[in-house]
This record gives C-alpha cells, structure tokens and sequence, in this order.
C-alpha cells in the first residue's frame, strides 16, 4: 500500500495552529516569566470554562484517585489543573525558543550527580519519568545540565509535531518513536541515559492491569522489559512548578533497588506506587485530563 501523501502544512485549516504557535513565539522571547504564568492561568481558566469534555474527564479521574476530597476540594482541584495545563502551553513555547540563560534561572535540579556515578557502569541509565503537565520544559531544563534522549509519541497535529520534531533533534541526544524498542536498547548500549514515561493508558499484550491510586489501570510493562534485556539502571525522575515564581524542581532518583524484580508485574506495580507519589506532591500538576483508566482488559471504562 502507498504511504499517505503528506499533508499540506500551510494550508487554511492548520493556519490557527500557526497563529498560536507565532503568539507563543513573542511570548517566549518577549515575557518574563511572572507574566508568563499570568498569560497560562488566564488561559487554563478559559479552558476550564469551554472544554467539557476534559473538564468531565479530569473529575472523573479526581473522584476516583482521590475519594475523600469534598465536592468542593475537588472542584478547587480541577480549577487548578486547568491552570496549570494553560501555563503549560505558555511554557511549550519557553522550551521551544526560551534562551538557555532565561532557562537556566528556573531550574533546580536534585541527584544530578547520579548520573555520573551510574554511567561508570557503561550500561546507560533508563531514566522512568511520568506526565506532570510542564513535561517539555522539565526536559529542556534537564537537557541543559545533562545530555539524554526521550521516547516520544507522535503527535495528531503536524503542525505542532514538526515543532516537536524539531526540538527534538535540537535538543536531545536522540529521539525514539515510543513503539521503538530496539533503539532504547542501541542508546543504552552506547551508555546513554533515556527518558521514558509509561503512566498514560495503553493495549496491547506488553500491558498489564497495575493499581494507581488503588484502581486497576491498564499500564505498559515497557520499563520491565528493557531492564531486564538491558541489564541497566533503572532511576525514577520527576519534575513540577515551584509555588509563585521560584521555577522548577527536577528531583533525580538513585537507581531502583532490585529492579527488575520477580516478574513484569510487581516491577510494573512498582513503578506506578512511584509515580502516584510524586503526583501527590503537586496534585494539580499532573495529567488528570487523559483517561488514564480507559483500555482495561476487565474493568468498565469509567469515562
């Protein structure tokens, strides 16, 4: 079968996708950072008005991880996060084209001299993130004190996956398609460190149902699969905003004790109860808008 024509980048229906990517051109070369989160929650509370169906997804997502929060609290919670989504698309446009210097002021990174220590081994490090809304700029900040490469998943519009593209070779040492596996072991070979985030929902026979936040989540066992063929260390990160204007923390871990472990499935446990804790340290700042507990073999979708 003949491959799909590609799409004409510059015609109309993408030309608002241009628009808002020249707004947050200006943005990132013209703003400071306090007006940047103005602009972001300005935008977040927009969305939070006009995106239901988000809206609908992330309560669905905050009743179920976190019961015993009021109707109040959790309304609270979900204004917060769109928010923080709307300082994320400001931030996008800061890691694309933000100076390094401008950068370098909101970063404070925690365990850097991990990497040091484990890349003695010359096994690389597979380096475990997970989806904190800001996740593209934690990455620039990152790459600015350290070279690593990500695993991505492409994204639906190509407009913003061209911007993607390109940041993504400008920016890391390699990017690798998601589906990928045997470029992650190449990196890994050649000691290098790759990050990877495996807490969105997938299918597949490389899954498993995993408890998150005590619910069953159809989970990727990618994490255990590449450790235990690789032979390297497995190291848990994490980033998120600071409180008013301090920036972003980065905290590195030190390698995963007994990872991998009996089987693919306490190893994928292990990884979730990771995640969940370090989503409960800045709740309105992780993913709540993706259906995280959709594709489950068993359980009813909840959305």
């Amino acid at each position: 079968m003949a491959d799909s024509p590609a799409p004409n980048l510059y015609a109309p229906r993408y030309w608002p996708t241009w628009i808002g990517m020249g707004v947050l051109w200006l943005v990132a070369k013209m703003a400071t950072y306090p007006v940047a989160l103005g602009i972001g929650r300005s935008l977040g509370r927009i969305a939070h008005q006009l995106a239901a169906e988000r809206r609908h997804i992330t309560e669905v997502n905050l009743s179920l991880c976190f019961p015993g929060l009021s109707d109040q609290q959790r309304q609270a919670l979900v204004r917060e996060h769109f928010e923080a989504l709307g300082i994320t698309i400001i931030m996008t446009g800061f890691s694309w084209w933000g100076s390094d210097e401008k950068l370098r002021r909101l970063s404070h990174i925690n365990g850097l001299e991990n990497f040091e220590q484990l890349l003695q081994q010359g096994k690389g490090i597979l380096l475990v993130g997970m989806h904190f809304v800001d996740l593209d700029l934690i990455g620039r900040l990152l790459g600015l004190r350290h070279p690593f490469g990500v695993v991505y998943r492409q994204h639906e519009n190509p407009v913003i996956e061209r911007a993607f593209s390109r940041y993504r070779k400008e920016r890391f040492s390699a990017a690798i398609g998601r589906s990928d596996v045997r470029s992650v072991l190449r990196a890994l070979n050649n000691n290098q460190v790759v990050w990877i985030a495996p807490d969105q929902a997938m299918k597949g026979k490389h899954t498993v149902l995993a408890p998150f936040f005590g619910i069953p989540a159809s989970t990727t066992t990618i994490v255990s699969r590449i450790a235990r063929i690789s032979g390297a260390p497995v190291v848990f990160t994490y980033g998120y905003r600071l409180p008013g204007e301090q920036g972003y923390v980065i905290e590195i871990g030190s390698q995963i004790d007994d990872f991998p472990g009996d089987s693919v499935e306490s190893d994928t446990q292990k990884i979730n109860m990771m995640i969940e804790r370090a989503a409960r340290i800045a709740p309105a700042q992780y993913l709540w808008s993706h259906r995280r507990f959709k594709k489950r073999k068993v359980v009813p979708d909840p959305y």
